[in-house]
């Protein structure tokens, strides 16, 4: 028996305690127990609410609410635009942002004031955003006032396609600065070494970029499309300011089609979508698991 103050313990309890997994399981206990009560659990909830007739007291009937979801012609729109959202987006972002992290990294001219600048979106509340960005995009506001000068025809940008693009760069401005932030985090772990050995061997700029750069930011580069693609699956609160419950058909999202439900009250479809959703998310992040595991693979 070994004394702990005014406690005795058995000698395997205390060398079960010193090892450092059990240490580790103890500090992860309670994210473990938050994320199983407020994640976990709901989402088996709402597994189990997509299988029957009703919330409560409704019997099994299978796949049929998913059948019914996959058939409506509002979740194919509402499913093709997210994912065109996504694949057009996310590349757009990761590139601008890879490129801002590169000159910022270097010694320019207010580089500090540079990098407030791209933080800011991220700290700046979205209901103050959509109102800059109304009183840019509306019909009379000012992107239109200033085609206006040069006899351009207005543009009515939330209500034509144009609307898809323009969610697509309020999107790329207010998180770009997040993923500049992680690359600037990933270029500063690469030993300048490297580069000065590269240029003694006579590597061009474009070689060291491909040959080092891009080599020693393959885990950031992952970390960044995973979540910006997550991330672009979350731009309801977005659309729903900018263009309310239905907007064009352009930017009606799977989380429209989801809110939609819950205003109808029709909690089948609406959790057969959110697992239907959340299936179409695992997949692209284990297939990019997959490339990354191949590429790794491939380096070594």
């Amino acid at each position: 028996m070994k004394r702990w103050g005014f406690l005795y313990a058995p000698k395997g309890f205390v060398r079960w305690m010193r090892r450092d997994s059990t240490v580790a399981w103890l500090f992860l206990a309670p994210s473990a127990i938050g994320f199983s009560l407020f994640y976990l659990l709901p989402f088996l909830m709402t597994v189990k609410a997509s299988l029957m007739t009703n919330v409560s007291g409704g019997r099994f009937v299978g796949l049929a609410n998913y059948e019914a979801v996959l058939d409506s012609a509002s979740f194919q729109k509402a499913a093709y635009n997210s994912f065109y959202f996504s694949s057009v987006s996310v590349p757009l972002m990761l590139v601008l942002s890879l490129v801002l992290a590169l000159l910022l990294h270097r010694q320019i001219y207010l580089r500090k004031w540079m990098r407030l600048m791209y933080v800011l979106p991220l700290v700046v509340p979205v209901a103050s955003i959509i109102m800059i960005w109304q009183v840019v995009f509306d019909w009379n506001g000012l992107l239109n006032r200033v085609m206006s000068w040069f006899d351009v025809n207005r543009v009515d940008w939330m209500k034509s396609e144009a609307a898809r693009y323009v969610v697509i760069v309020l999107y790329v401005w207010k998180n770009i600065g997040y993923n500049v932030i992680l690359f600037l985090a990933g270029l500063q772990q690469i030993p300048k070494d490297y580069y000065e050995t590269a240029q003694i061997e006579g590597a061009g700029r474009l070689r060291q970029f491909f040959g080092i750069t891009l080599v020693y930011l393959t885990a950031t580069t992952f970390f960044v499309v995973i979540m910006s693609i997550i991330n672009s699956f979350k731009v309801f609160r977005e659309t729903y300011l900018l263009a309310g419950d239905y907007p064009h058909d352009s930017i009606y999202m799977l989380q429209h089609y989801m809110n939609n439900m819950f205003g109808a009250l029709d909690l089948q479809k609406l959790t057969a979508a959110a697992c239907l959703m959340f299936c179409g998310i695992m997949v692209i992040v284990l297939l990019l698991f997959g490339l990354e595991r191949r590429y790794r693979q491939f380096m070594e």
